[in-house]
Order: structure tokens, then C-alpha cells, then sequence
């Protein structure tokens, strides 16, 4: 392509984005046409944020033990979940609940009945139902109250220990201040985030439990202070101390504890291994700490994101039906009030006649409905073929039936999270699942003592210390800790194994952050190198002859995700020997070993295989190197500004040159039926993307595993841009292929985003599938938004671990998986479930018939609602357009409950296919999509119907009485509560037992009822066999032609889905 070319094509896509956007003159045409409402927005933003405006967290100085020195106010340690308090509960419910049109209108309607001139018939017809809709939702929100309240409640009179002058005091959770020294026992939630000051535990650190907090399940390490835990034994005068913390609030908290009360004067620099989280829980010892941050300024409440309240696409669309409904009520009122010639008090009459229209919009819909998403949330519980899926958010079943884009997770979600070691490289020999019984032999041969005489020739003995140098380095460079059941002595104190160096096998399990370290450690366990032990300065590594190697942790340099390794100096204390070891991704590795010629290309082939891979290396430090290292180290550790750009300067400078000892390969298992279910998924016409944090060809290589992309899919890997001109050229290049996948990382990712936005959503939305590598838990979250505001689709995001929430939060659809990464992801789902196969049943069955459900439920009430209205219109229009109702009372109460909410709420078992049938035929989930089931089409055809259905009740009615008026009303009622029950006998599609028993029952209230009701009916005529054949008559005119049609049309233009069935 010429420079000219992309000059000319550079300056078309600058305009592209100015060109959508309308620039409008802000005149007084604008500020009618709805500026007006922006304006009014706009302001109230403004005054809200202004009210809200969070305190800005500044530098603090924390003196230990001394909370009153504090210079300012801190707030309370007190958890408070509550959304109301006993003021603003009643207001603050009645609020949710009208600022919806539907029941504001119903509350308009109630209360003009309180005047005299508009009242029509008795005020309980119109508060009855309005009282209840609006009596269960209160008693609903006060029963989640209190159970906050009772929560919150126990939490903040948990008591703890502190240390205080005169001794020991208990205090409450709530009383604790900024300062206070807190005695946290084991298995006790820490109440603050405090500074770790000292353990009980020998090896000056503990196990945090932060499950509650992250979702993870694995446990932390935390270290005490070091000089406080050389203190001597517990005692208030040791942390009374002339001390104190000074602490910067900013994107990460920079720590530094000054001690003056001694000769010289200490100081010791914190990190963040230091600090005790509240929430978490202690797993081991008892701790003492110092609080820093209470109540909202904790790190658990500032990380606490509120969930939006998602409202399903079914609702919105049944508001603007509700609307519609709304205004063909007032074009009614307006057309009677017009053909009375607008005599007399017509203002009052147009009221008086909305009121009269007021059933065209039923209070029911909202009650019906709710209730069926209730039904459909038990039977997703109660399926047995998807056991342990919960439902969390019981508003929106009906997304799982109209959803276009899945945004899934890899780890964990895709694959089980369980790593298994595969594959051993040293550059000339590679060692597979079936060659590691030759590196076990190599293992025994290294450890032979040096005294024995060699036993093989020297290449083979080379290979042999290789090997031996290799798993030694695996075995060491890592962050995993041996746990042992605790066994307890008399006095209560933990009774460690360290004097007889009994360390059983059985007894031993692994506790690491990332599941990768876990299955290194586990495989050296296997060739016979065993991580044994570890504390805070040592490990001990016990060999096939049972020997324990002792080597003592000089320093150690976490993973980070930006640096992408870890690093660790350890002396070996038989030898005095000083060796950094470092393991980490290729792309961080590659530059920082010498030079050699396989490293790239091996790390290739193991990523086609779908392993994760890892770099190895070593290097070898004199003592004098390590000292000058040590200075450098802790002299950057105690500065305030810059602190990490300056430590990470002074590691680099011990990572060259380092000597390259091997590539680990560890491989993460698909989950079970992940294929199948993702063949399922792409055949009912749903896109799926793959947002991960791995690398792209760990990435590539599971889309393909797991069929993601099809055999017969060509991948277009986006070249990685980092400015506009190279994005632009990308786009192009991507814009010419057809029908192929998108392989993009999270940095290409942003750069596109930032400069051809809308033009690379665009292109995206055209693959069939769309794997992100690299992505963060923002970029996640980003993602799905992109996709709902350009193409206006349903999005589903599925993951399982703490960095998915995001995602799950923003998507329309939320579900999680509960993995070994923990809870976070489920819980802060709408549905929860075990494994990734169970989102076919979950889309294809539930989602279906949700759906299908909720459109003939919604539309069934409407037209119950419209029938009646149609008859009053009929009745008014004859009798001289008067506003006089025809049902009073009782009959119209009774008409929207017992005589007819059994048989229509019964569709919600109604089913088009079986589940077996819509799993086998999953192009049947395309047709949801399109939103068929409830339109603007289907809504008008029940219009239709309705306008009919009343029209020949009420005239059919008006013909056929002979005398009195009463005949009328008892004719057409019954007329009309048989046509309503033949009515749902003809919507039903796939007959349940409990459908024929609501259909009997209802006819049977009914029936049982006329005998009460002599106010409204003539208790003789309707015994006589004159009212019999009169109702018969009219209701098979009124039913008949619906049934006709209805055969007819399967007959000759079926659905797709009844082709199946037959």
C-alpha cells in the first residue's frame, strides 16, 4: 500500500467518527425538543456528586497504642449493608417501586377515586390489588432489612482483645479505633486493616484466609514486622512504644514504621506482606496488629463495586406495549368524550372515562409476571440434570433466551484450573509424561554421595547434573508452602515436626496463589525432590535417600503481572553457596539469559500443544556480589517517593546474563463436554468470545482444543500495534479476510479502541468467534459494554474467578461457575453453576422457555385487560355514551383473581418443544432472538382478537336480553369468563395435569360463587335453560373463529418447531 494510499485512507477513517456525531444548535428549539431535560439531568448529577464527594484520603501518622494522639477523625469501624434507616425506609421503598410508569399510573388511578366527581364504583377495586402488589414488595424489602440489620448486627459486636496500658480489654468491633492494638485469635475475622506487629507462630508469619474477600481460595502468607516480633514475650509494656506508622494513601499504600525509643534509631520499611486485610480470616497462630484504616476506608469496602440493577429486554419491551396501551386509553376517552359533543363538565367526563379504560393496562401484568419468574428460578434450581445451579437474580430468566454474544473466561471456566506437569525441555532433550521415570533415576544418581566412585561416563554424567540442576531450581523458585495438620500439646501450642524431621507424606498438602507453582512442586515431589518445609528464612528439600537439604531465603522477589516473573536468592547450608534463581514467562525471560537458539522456538510448540509454559535460570553469586546487592536493596526499600521504580532498578540489575537451565510445561485440562456444549452454543446462532489474561498462543491453541474455532476457521492473529498508523494498516489487512476468527491481546486491543473504535467492533462482530489474550479485568468489563452500546444485543459473560466479576457485572447476563479459583465469580452472578456444560440446558431449555412463557403470559393479561375495556366501550357507546361501569364491585375483582389467574398463570408450564428436542435442535434458540414471541405484530394481533372477542360478548349480550338490564350483565359476564378459560385452552401448546385442574377449578369458583352473588345477578334466570343457550351461543361465535384459524395455520404455515414434534 502507498503512502499516498494510507495517507488518503488515514484522513476518510478521521472524519468517519465526526461525521455520526449531529452537532446541534443549542437554541430555543433544542431546549423545547428536550435540551431542557438534559439541562435538569445535568444539574442533578452535578448536586448529587457535589453531596457525595468522598473525603480525599491523605498521609496519616499512627502512633502505636495511642489512638488519641490521632490529629483527625476517623470514622467508625462499624459494617453497616443496611439500604434504609426507619425513616427513609417507607419513602425509599414507595420510591423503587413508582418510579416504574406502570404502578405510578395505578397509584394516579386509585387516588382519583378520592373525588367525588370522578369516582367510579368502590374504592377497593382500585386499592385492593395496588394495596397488595404494594404490601408484598414492603414485607419482602423489610424481611432482606432485617436480616442486614441482624448481619451487621453480629458482626459489629464481635469482640476482640486489645492491648491497652492497664492490660488486656475487650471491646466491641464497631469501637475500635486508628491506632488500637488488636489481638486477632485463630480462625477470627480481622476487624481492620491493620499493620501484622507480631504472631505466635515460630517462623514470624501466618495464613490468612481471604475467600470472603477475593473469592480465592487459597491461603496468604503474611510476615510480622521483624522488629516488633523480636520483642520479647507478649506483654503491654513491649508495644507501648515510642513508635509510629507513617502511612500514603495512593493507588497502592506505601508503609514506613519509624521506632525512636531506642539506640540507634530503627527503621523498617513495610511492604505489602505486612498488612493484615479486614474480612480475611486468621488460618494459623494468634496475631497482634495495629489498625490503620477503619470502616469505609477499609480496603474491602473501597473495592466494593454495587452491582447495577439489571432489567431483562422482555420488561422494557412490556413497558413500551404498557405505553402504547396507555395511549390508545387516551385516544378512547378523547373519541367519547367527542362524539358526547363535548357538552357539560367534558374535562371531568374525559377523566371519569380514563378511569372506566383504566383495565386496558391490568396492575395484574406486573404481579403475574413476577410470580413466573419465581416459578421459572424453581424449576432452574430444582432441574436435576443441572444440579447445584442457583439462581441469585430472579428479574431476568428470560435473557437466557435471547442472548447473541457469550463472553467466557479460559482458566478455570473453559478448562478445569487443574495443572498437570507435562513436559521437561533442557534445549538438547526433552522429557515427556512418559519419560519421567529416567529424571527420577537422574535425581537418585545426583544425590549419590561424592566420596562413592562415578558410576557412568562423563557426557551421561553432564545430562545427569543438568537434570539435577534443573529440578533443584524448580523445587526452590517458588512461593508454595508445606502445610501439616497441627497436632496440639497439653498446653494448647502448636507441636512442630522440625526436631525429628518426621515429615509425612500423607500429612502434607501445598498452599501457593497460583495453582501453576502447586503442580511444579508436586512434580518434584514425584521424581524425588520434596519441598518439606519452609519458614520465612529456610526451606528444606528432602531427597530419595532420604537426606534434607537446608537453604536459607536471603531475599525473594514476587510475580507480578507487569514484570511476569519471580525470583529468589538462596544460600545452601552445607556448601555456603549463593544462587538467584528466576522463572517466568518467555517474553519477560528471553532478554534477561544468555544467549541460545531453541528458547523461542520450544516455547512455540509447547503453546500449539495448549501447555503453559515457563523459563527457568539461575545465577551463581559471590559473596561480596551479594553484599553490594543487599546494600543497594535495602537502601531503595526505605524510600518514600518512587520506591518500586527504584527497587525494580536495583533487581535488574542482578538479572543478566543469567544461565538458561530449562522450559516447564504444565498443561490446564478442558472441563468436561466443553466441545460439545460449545458446538451447541455456535449452532444456535450465539457468538462466542474468549477473554483471557494468557498468552496468545496458550490462547490460540485452546479456541482450537476446545472447537472454540472450527476445524474448517482460519485465525487472523492481529499483529500487535502500538500506534494509529499501524492499527489502521492492521484493520485494513483484518477488513479483507472472510469467515475467519480474531486472535487480539489486550494492548492491540486498547490501541484500536482508542482511535477506529466503532470501525474494529464492527469488523469483530463479523467473526465467527473472537479470542482476546491479555486481557485485564477492565478490558473485560470494556469489552461487553462495547458490544451492548453498538449493537444493541444481549451479552452473556461466564467466568469463575475474582478478576471475571467485572465482566459478570456489566454483562446483561451474569453466570458463574464455582471453581477452584474460588466463589467471588458465583456470587456476584445472576446464576451460579457447577460446570461450563450446563449452560447449554440453561440457554436452550430454561432460557427457552422463560421466554416463550413470560411473551404468552405478558400478552394473555393484556388481553384479559383489553376485552373487558372493549365490552365497557361497547356498553358506554350504546347507552348514550355514558361513564357508567358495567362490572361493579366483586365481579371485577373476582375477574382478574379467582375466576380466571389460575388458568392464565398455568401457562408458565407451557412448553412449544421438549427439552430433549430443543438440546437436539439448537437452531431453534435463532428464532428467540429475534424477539418474534412478543412484538409490536403479535401484540396487535391480541388487540385484534380482544376488540372481537368483547365486541361480540357485549352486543351478543345486548341482543339476546329480553327484559331486564341484569340479564345483560349476568349473560356477558359468563360469557365472558368461559371465553377466557377456552381462551388459555387455546394458547396452551403442550398440556400439563395442573393446567386441567386451574381450567376446572376456576370454572368451578365460579360456578360455586353465583349463589352469593344476587346483588349483581338474577339467581332465577340464570337457572333457566334461556341463559344457557344464550351464553353457549355467544361464546362459541366469540371462540370458534379463533380455533378455525388456529388449525388452519399449523396446517398450512406450521411453526418450525411443531415440524419437529410430528
Amino acid at each position: 500500500m502507498s503512502e499516498e494510499g494510507f495517507e488518503n485512507d488515514e484522513s476518510d477513517y478521521q472524519t468517519l467518527p465526526r461525521a455520526r456525531v449531529n452537532q446541534r444548535q443549542r437554541g430555543l428549539g433544542w431546549f423545547l425538543l428536550g435540551g431542557w431535560k438534559i439541562l435538569c439531568t445535568s444539574c442533578c448529577e452535578w448536586l448529587a456528586h457535589t453531596c457525595r464527594r468522598k473525603k480525599e484520603l491523605k498521609a496519616r501518622t499512627v502512633w502505636l497504642g495511642c489512638p488519641e494522639k490521632c490529629e483527625e477523625k476517623y470514622p467508625r469501624n462499624a459494617i453497616k449493608n443496611q439500604k434504609y434507616n426507619i425513616f427513609t425506609f417507607v419513602p425509599g421503598v414507595l420510591y423503587q417501586q413508582f418510579k416504574f410508569f406502570l404502578n405510578l399510573y395505578f397509584l394516579v388511578v386509585a387516588c382519583s377515586q378520592f373525588v367525588p366527581h370522578v369516582k367510579i364504583g368502590y374504592l377497593y377495586t382500585y386499592w385492593a390489588p395496588l394495596g397488595f402488589v404494594l404490601a408484598v414488595t414492603m414485607v419482602r424489602e423489610a424481611v432482606d432489612e432485617v436480616r442486614r440489620y441482624r448481619r451487621d448486627k453480629e458482626m459489629n459486636s464481635q469482640l476482640y482483645s486489645k492491648l491497652t496500658v492497664r492490660g488486656k480489654v475487650q471491646v466491641k468491633s464497631s469501637d475500635i479505633q486508628v491506632g488500637d492494638l488488636i489481638i486477632v485469635e485463630k480462625n477470627q475475622r480481622i476487624p481492620a486493616d491493620m499493620i501484622f506487629l507480631r504472631t505466635s507462630e515460630k517462623n514470624g508469619a501466618c495464613f490468612i484466609r481471604t475467600d470472603q474477600l477475593d473469592g480465592e481460595t487459597d491461603w496468604k502468607l503474611k510476615v510480622a514486622v521483624a522488629c516488633t516480633q523480636r520483642l520479647p514475650a507478649l506483654g503491654v509494656s513491649n508495644f507501648h512504644l515510642n513508635s509510629f506508622i507513617y502511612c500514603r494513601f495512593r493507588k497502592e499504600i506505601i508503609l514506613l514504621l519509624y521506632k525512636e525509643d531506642t539506640d540507634p534509631v530503627i527503621h523498617e520499611s513495610l511492604s505489602i506482606e505486612n498488612t493484615l486485610w479486614a474480612s480475611t480470616v486468621v488460618a494459623s497462630g494468634t496475631v497482634i496488629g495495629v489498625v490503620i484504616y477503619t470502616g469505609k476506608e477499609t480496603r474491602s469496602v473501597l473495592n466494593t463495586s454495587h452491582a447495577k440493577n439489571k432489567v431483562g429486554l422482555l420488561d422494557l419491551e412490556l413497558n413500551r406495549l404498557t405505553k402504547a396501551l396507555f395511549l390508545a386509553q387516551v385516544v378512547l376517552s378523547v373519541v367519547m368524550v367527542a362524539l358526547q359533543g363535548f357538552v357539560g363538565p367534558w374535562f371531568r367526563n374525559l377523566f371519569r372515562f380514563t378511569v372506566l379504560f383504566s383495565y386496558i393496562i391490568p396492575i395484574s401484568l406486573r404481579v403475574n409476571l413476577d410470580m413466573g419468574k419465581a416459578a421459572y428460578g424453581w424449576m432452574i434450581t430444582k432441574d436435576e440434570n443441572i444440579p447445584g445451579t442457583v439462581v441469585r437474580t430472579s428479574t431476568i430468566p428470560e435473557e437466557l433466551g435471547r442472548l447473541v454474544y457469550l463472553l467466557t473466561d479460559k482458566t478455570g471456566t473453559l478448562t478445569q484450573n487443574e495443572m498437570i506437569f507435562k513436559r521437561l525441555h533442557l534445549g538438547t532433550v526433552s522429557y515427556g509424561t512418559d519419560t519421567m521415570d529416567e529424571i527420577q533415576s537422574h535425581i537418585v544418581h545426583s544425590v549419590v554421595p561424592t566420596d562413592s566412585p562415578p558410576s557412568a561416563p562423563k557426557v551421561r554424567k553432564s545430562v545427569i547434573s543438568r537434570i539435577h540442576e534443573a529440578v533443584k531450581a524448580i523445587a526452590l523458585c517458588h512461593n508454595v508452602t508445606p502445610v501439616y495438620e497441627s497436632r496440639t500439646t497439653v498446653n494448647g501450642e502448636t507441636e512442630y515436626t522440625e526436631a525429628d524431621q518426621d515429615f509425612s507424606d500423607d500429612n502434607r498438602t501445598y498452599q501457593a496463589s497460583s495453582p501453576d507453582e502447586v503442580a511444579l512442586v508436586r512434580w518434584t515431589e514425584s521424581v524425588g525432590l520434596t519441598l518439606v518445609n519452609r519458614d520465612l528464612t529456610s526451606m528444606q528439600l528432602k531427597t530419595p535417600a532420604g537426606q534434607i537439604l537446608t537453604f536459607h531465603i536471603l531475599q525473594i522477589f514476587p510475580f507480578t503481572s507487569e514484570s511476569k516473573r519471580m525470583g529468589i536468592i538462596v544460600r545452601e547450608e552445607a556448601t555456603g553457596d549463593i544462587t538467584f534463581y528466576m522463572k517466568g514467562a518467555d517474553v519477560a525471560m528471553t532478554s534477561i539469559v544468555q544467549y541460545n537458539d531453541w528458547l523461542e522456538e520450544e516455547c512455540g510448540n509447547m503453546a500449539r500443544e495448549g501447555l503453559r509454559t515457563l523459563v527457568v535460570a539461575k545465577k551463581s553469586l559471590s559473596e561480596e556480589q551479594y553484599q553490594d546487592f543487599e546494600n543497594r536493596y535495602n537502601q531503595a526499600k526505605l524510600s518514600i517517593h518512587d520506591r518500586a521504580l527504584k527497587v525494580a532498578a536495583v533487581v535488574e540489575s542482578l538479572e543478566r546474563e543469567m544461565e538458561l537451565l530449562c522450559l516447564t510445561g504444565v498443561e490446564d485440562q478442558l472441563q468436561a463436554d466443553v466441545r460439545p456444549t460449545l458446538e451447541l452454543l455456535r449452532n444456535a446462532g450465539i457468538k462466542i468470545w474468549m477473554l483471557t489474561g494468557d498468552k496468545l498462543e496458550t490462547a490460540t491453541c485452546i479456541a482450537k482444543s476446545s472447537h472454540l474455532v472450527s476445524r474448517n476457521q482460519n485465525i487472523h492473529i492481529f499483529r500487535p500495534v502500538s500506534n494509529r498508523g499501524e492499527a489502521h494498516l492492521e484493520l485494513n489487512s483484518f477488513r479483507r479476510k472472510h469467515d475467519c476468527a480474531l486472535v487480539i491481546s489486550g494492548d492491540s486491543l486498547e490501541v484500536c479502541l482508542r482511535y477506529y473504535e466503532h470501525e474494529f467492533v464492527e469488523l469483530a462482530c463479523q467473526c465467527p468467534a473472537v479470542v482476546c489474550c491479555r486481557c485485564s479485568p477492565t478490558q473485560k468489563a470494556q469489552i461487553v459494554r462495547l458490544l451492548q452500546q453498538h449493537t444493541a444485543n444481549r451479552t452473556c459473560a461466564i467466568g469463575d474467578g475474582g478478576n471475571d466479576v467485572s465482566m459478570i457485572q456489566a454483562a446483561d447476563c451474569g453466570i458463574g461457575i464455582e471453581g477452584k479459583e474460588g466463589k467471588q465469580a458465583s456470587l456476584a452472578a445472576d446464576f451460579s453453576i457447577t460446570q461450563f456444560k450446563h449452560i447449554g440446558r440453561l440457554l436452550m431449555v430454561h432460557g427457552r422457555n422463560s421466554y416463550k412463557r413470560s411473551a404468552a403470559l405478558g400478552q394473555f393479561v393484556m388481553h384479559r385487560g383489553l376485552i373487558i375495556s372493549t365490552m365497557q366501550a361497547v356498553f358506554s357507546s350504546i347507552f348514550y355514551f355514558a361513564s357508567v361501569p358495567l362490572y361493579q364491585g366483586f365481579l371485577m375483582v373476582g375477574y382478574a383473581t379467582i375466576y380466571t389467574m389460575f388458568p392464565v398463570f398455568s401457562l408458565v408450564l407451557d412448553q412449544d418443544v421438549k427439552p430433549e428436542m430443543a438440546l437436539l435442535y439448537p437452531e431453534l434458540y435463532k428464532d428467540l432472538t429475534k424477539g418474534r414471541s412478543l412484538s409490536f405484530k403479535t401484540f396487535f394481533i391480541w388487540v385484534l382478537i380482544s376488540v372481537y372477542q368483547g365486541g361480540i360478548l357485549m352486543y351478543g349480550a345486548l341482543l339476546l336480553f329480553e327484559s331486564e338490564f341484569v340479564h345483560v350483565v349476568a349473560i356477558s359476564f359468563t360469557a365472558l369468563i368461559l371465553t377466557e378459560l377456552l381462551m388459555v385452552a387455546l394458547t396452551i401448546r403442550t398440556w400439563h395435569w395442573l393446567m386441567v385442574v386451574a381450567e376446572f377449578f376456576s370454572l368451578g369458583c365460579y360456578v360455586a360463587s353465583l349463589a352469593f352473588l344476587n346483588e349483581y345477578f338474577d339467581l332465577a334466570f340464570i337457572t333457566t335453560p334461556a341463559f344457557l343457550w344464550k351464553v353457549s351461543v355467544i361464546t362459541v361465535v366469540s371462540c370458534l373463529p379463533l380455533y378455525i384459524i388456529k388449525y388452519l395455520k399449523r396446517k398450512f404455515s406450521p411453526p418450525s418447531y411443531s415440524k419437529l414434534s410430528t
